[in-house]
């Protein structure tokens, strides 16, 4: 048996009024994830385990099955994995966005999703005038980026400037949440406040404002931890070979952590403009060219989710069913061994709050010989009545994977 994960990412929400107070799951027009759930056993699966802020990198982890309380160590230290950077002994990494800071509140956290090759030269810029020994800044795609701090102390309070969309940045600085982390987070709210200086000015910036874009004009670091120890898929489940795809850091490192092989493809984005086709196509490639598991990860619903626009996330899911789905139903009926497919979000990212929650989220679980349940559409409403009601833990991962 070979394994697919179908990741959409931030894919479930509330109903919305102006759906006919329809969640864009159910009001999306997905014939290929109806037939897999009409084909399949439904559930719910709790991801965000109690404690734990509801984001990408918790829910990730514990729908793999981890143990958040042994292995968690932030998100900047699982991208690190994925860029290739080490982390030292005694060194603490951290996601650190580029964000748009408009009458001193933060107006968005991806400063208008800007492009990998502007980012880049306003991080280099920020090297040049703000890292020294303890300090460097790590270019990655987008608005998302890392930054290490040799000494850093992790126990600091940082939020994620994608839960905070319209707050005076100064109400959400950096704050200590042991007594010894507090120069740790003064050095982090003295690096904000200097690349907001620094970058006020930029060509870059001055080129997208004249453009009408939101500039990229601050720095905002979250999520620090030191390397984290995991054992691999292979150790927990027997996977001897497997892959992720994915355009977004955080993804590819979980899965380095996992044992998996990252797939670059041109093309993907993290966005609803992604390369569909090439990353199905990768993840076709892998499950023919002998892996046994694949993680393929679709951020754009997530995005849209960020964005507040419920329409475009209907669209996304649209997307997902006739690009991502079908191409793939189409090409397991070929290939030398019987393939299980799961589809399930990370977590909610309803469009009301934009931003992440904690509600469980549905999924479903395809073999080509499984007895279905009743249910024949995914949706949160729904999946509960599945055959695996509610699921937490390393519920999902186990029953996916059982031989």
């Amino acid at each position: 048996m070979k394994y697919i994960i179908i990741l959409a990412d931030g894919m479930a929400d509330e109903p919305i009024e102006q759906l006919g107070y329809k969640t864009p799951l159910e009001a999306a027009h997905k014939p290929n994830l109806d037939w897999l759930a009409a084909h399949s056993r439904v559930g719910l699966l709790h991801t965000v385990p109690q404690g734990y802020a509801p984001g990408s990198e918790v829910a990730h982890l514990a729908l793999l099955g981890y143990d958040l309380d042994r292995v968690f160590e932030g998100r900047g230290s699982l991208e690190a994995a994925s860029m290739g950077i080490d982390i030292e002994p005694g060194e603490m990494a951290m996601r650190c966005n580029i964000i748009c800071i408009e009458n001193d509140k933060i107006k968005n956290h991806s400063a208008g999703h800007i492009s990998d090759e502007e980012a880049r030269e306003l991080i280099e810029y920020l090297n040049e005038n703000l890292a020294d020994e303890q300090v460097r800044f790590f270019p990655g795609v987008s608005y998302r980026h890392l930054l290490k701090i040799k000494g850093g102390n992790k126990y600091v309070h940082c939020t994620p400037p994608h839960d905070v969309p319209g707050t005076p940045y100064k109400d959400v600085l950096v704050k200590a949440d042991k007594p010894e982390a507090e120069d740790t987070a003064q050095l982090l709210n003295s690096l904000i406040l200097r690349s907001q200086e620094l970058l006020a000015n930029h060509p870059i910036n001055l080129e997208r404002i004249a453009k009408g874009k939101d500039p990229a004009n601050s720095i905002w670091p979250w999520s620090a931890g030191y390397k984290p120890a995991m054992e691999t898929l292979n150790t927990k489940f027997g996977i001897k070979k497997g892959a992720v795809i994915s355009a977004v850091d955080l993804i590819r490192g979980i899965g380095v952590y996992c044992g998996l092989k990252p797939i670059i493809v041109d093309g993907a984005t993290g966005l609803w403009n992604t390369n569909y086709e090439g990353k199905v196509q990768a993840a076709i490639d892998a499950l023919n060219d002998g892996c046994d598991f694949v993680f393929l990860h679709i951020e754009a619903s997530d995005e849209a989710g960020h964005e507040g626009d419920f329409e475009l996330k209907k669209r996304t899911i649209e997307t997902l069913d006739s690009r991502v789905c079908a191409p793939i139903l189409e090409a397991i009926k070929n290939m030398d061994e019987p393939v299980s497919i799961a589809v399930l979000p990370d977590h909610p990212t309803p469009c009301s709050i934009r931003t992440h929650s904690s509600s469980p989220v549905p999924f479903l679980i395809y073999r080509p010989d499984c007895v279905p349940d009743s249910i024949d559409s995914l949706s949160e409403r729904t999946a509960g009545n599945g055959a695996f009601g509610t699921m937490k833990d390393d519920e999902f991962i186990t029953e996916f994977l059982k031989k």
